[in-house]
C-alpha cells in the first residue's frame, strides 16, 4: 500500500508511455486543482454576495483584473519555470535543475518584496482611472491592498506548484490546494459571516490560504532530494538561468499583462452599464472559470508534457500527444459546456436571489458556449509551443486576439447599437468580442502551430 502512494505522489516521466494515458493521468489532478482553485474566487464571490450584497459582489469583480494585472511579472516566472523544469527534468540534467529552481525562489521574493512596496502607490489611482462607482470604490481598494500585502504567500504558491508540475509531480499540488480551498471557505465564512469584516475578510481568507499551501509545497520539494538539490548555493542566480528564465517568462508576463490590460479597458465599458451588469459579469465569469477549468489543464499538461519529450528529443512523441490532447480536451469542454447551458439558471442563482440579475447573467453566459470548444484548441496548441521553449508565439497570438480583434469589436458593437435608450450600446458586446477573440485565436494557432517553428526554441542543454 505505501508503494503504491508513494508512486502517486512520484514525478512522471513523461518520455515514455502512451501519449494520451500520460497526458489525461497528469491532467485528471490538474483539473481538479484547477477546479478548486477557482473555488477561491467562486466562493469569495458566493459568501460577499449572501452576507454583504449585489454591491460587494460587483466590488470584488471589478477589482479582480487589476489584481490579474500585478500579477504578471510572477505569471511570467511561472511559465518560464514550468518550462525549464520540464525540459531539464526530461533531459535529466541535476544541476541545471537545480539552478533553475534557486533561480526561481530568488527572482520571486525579489519580485514579490517591490510590488508589496509598490503597490500602496498604484491601486487606488488604478480604480480611479477605470471610473469604478463611488459605491464600491472604496471596497475595492481594501480588497486589493489586503492582496497585495500578502502577494509573497500567492505567488510562492503558485510558483512551486508549476515547478512540482514541471517535474510530473500534479498529485502534490492538487493535495496542497485541496486543503487551501477548504481553508478559504472556513475563514471566508468565519471573516465576513461571523466578525463582519465584509470583502476585507474575503482577501484575508485568501491569503492565509494560499501562504499555507506555499508552504507546503516548499516542504514538498525540499523532500525531493533524489531529483535536485535544494542548496544556499543554488539560492544564488547565475546569469544564464535567469536570462532562460527571463527569455522563456518575459513572454507570458507579457500576454497576461495585455490581456490584463484589455479586461481592464473592456471593464470600463462594462462599468458604463451600471452595478447590475457589473455583477452579472462576475457571475459569467466566475461560471467562466469552471467551463475553461479543462481547456487550462491540458494547456499546462501539454506544456509539461512538450517540456519533457523535447528535452528528450522525442518530437514525434510531441506531435502524437498534442494531436490526441486536443481531441480529448475538445470532447471534455464540449461536455462540460453543454452542462453549464443546460443548468446555467441554477448556477447563476447560486450567487444571488434577484432574478433579473439570474435573468441577465444566464443571457451572457449562453453567447460564449461555443468558444469553449475554440479555447480548447488554443489551449493545447499553445501549451505544446510554450512547452518546446516558444513562448514569444502565443504572445502574439494574444496580441492580435486581444487588442487587434476584442477591444476593437466590443467597443464597435456598442457604437453602433447605441439608441435613445441604450446611450452605452448593448450590453452584449462584451461577451460577442470575447466569442469573437476566442474563435480567432484557435484558428490563428492551429495555423502557426502546423508552420512549426517552435521545433527549433528547446534549451540548450
Amino acid at each position: 500500500m505505501w508503494e503504491k502512494v508513494k508512486k502517486l505522489f512520484a514525478p512522471s516521466d513523461m518520455t515514455v508511455g502512451t501519449p494520451w494515458k500520460k497526458i489525461v493521468a497528469f491532467m485528471i489532478p490538474m483539473l481538479i486543482g484547477n477546479i478548486a482553485q477557482q473555488m477561491y474566487n467562486t466562493v469569495d464571490s458566493i459568501v460577499v454576495g449572501r452576507y454583504v450584497g449585489d454591491n460587494a459582489l460587483a466590488a470584488v469583480g471589478s477589482a479582480g483584473p487589476i489584481f490579474q494585472l500585478l500579477l504578471v511579472l510572477f505569471a511570467g516566472i511561472a511559465v518560464g519555470a514550468g518550462i525549464m523544469v520540464s525540459q531539464y527534468f526530461g533531459a535529466k540534467a541535476r544541476d541545471e535543475l537545480s539552478e533553475t529552481i534557486g533561480c526561481c525562489i530568488t527572482l520571486t521574493i525579489l519580485a514579490s518584496l517591490a510590488l508589496m512596496i509598490l503597490s500602496p502607490f498604484i491601486v487606488r489611482p488604478l480604480l480611479e482611472l477605470l471610473d469604478t462607482p463611488a459605491s464600491i470604490i472604496d471596497w475595492c481598494d481594501s480588497y486589493l491592498m489586503i492582496l497585495m500585502i500578502g502577494i509573497g504567500g500567492l505567488a510562492f504558491y503558485n510558483i512551486l506548484s508549476g515547478i512540482l508540475r514541471g517535474m510530473g509531480d500534479s498529485v502534490s499540488a492538487l493535495l496542497y490546494l485541496l486543503i487551501a480551498t477548504v481553508m478559504n471557505i472556513v475563514l471566508d465564512i468565519f471573516f465576513v459571516k461571523d466578525l463582519q469584516m465584509g470583502v476585507s475578510g474575503v482577501a484575508l481568507a485568501t491569503v492565509i490560504a494560499q501562504t499555507f499551501s506555499g508552504i507546503l509545497c516548499l516542504i514538498r520539494l525540499m523532500k525531493m532530494r533524489d531529483i535536485f538539490d535544494l542548496k544556499l548555493r543554488y539560492l544564488r542566480p547565475k546569469k544564464k538561468y535567469c536570462f532562460s528564465l527571463i527569455r522563456l517568462g518575459i513572454p507570458s508576463g507579457l500576454t497576461q499583462m495585455i490581456l490584463s490590460m484589455a479586461m481592464i479597458v473592456v471593464q470600463s465599458l462594462t462599468n458604463s452599464f451600471g452595478e447590475q451588469f457589473i455583477a452579472a459579469n462576475v457571475i459569467v465569469m466566475r461560471v467562466d472559470g469552471f467551463a475553461m477549468m479543462p481547456n487550462f489543464s491540458f494547456g499546462t499538461t501539454m506544456t509539461t508534457y512538450a517540456g519533457q519529450n523535447v528535452g528528450a528529443r522525442k518530437y514525434d512523441r510531441v506531435y502524437q500527444g498534442a494531436r490526441q490532447g486536443t481531441l480529448i480536451a475538445m470532447a471534455t469542454s464540449a461536455t462540460i459546456t453543454g452542462l453549464i447551458l443546460i443548468f446555467g439558471r441554477q448556477l447563476m442563482g447560486i450567487f444571488t436571489d434577484t432574478v433579473s440579475l439570474v435573468d441577465l447573467s444566464r443571457r451572457m453566459m449562453g453567447i460564449l458556449a461555443v468558444g469553449y470548444i475554440a479555447m480548447a484548441v488554443t489551449q493545447c496548441l499553445q501549451g505544446t509551443m510554450r512547452g518546446a521553449g516558444d513562448s514569444m508565439t502565443p504572445m502574439w497570438i494574444s496580441i492580435i486576439t486581444t487588442i487587434v480583434i476584442r477591444i476593437p469589436v466590443a467597443y464597435g458593437i456598442a457604437f453602433l447599437t447605441r439608441t435613445p435608450e441604450l446611450p452605452n450600446g448593448r450590453q452584449e458586446c462584451v461577451f460577442i468580442s470575447l466569442l469573437v477573440s476566442w474563435v480567432m485565436g484557435a484558428v490563428i494557432s492551429t495555423i502557426f502551430y502546423r508552420l512549426g517553428g517552435w521545433k527549433k526554441k528547446a534549451l540548450e542543454m
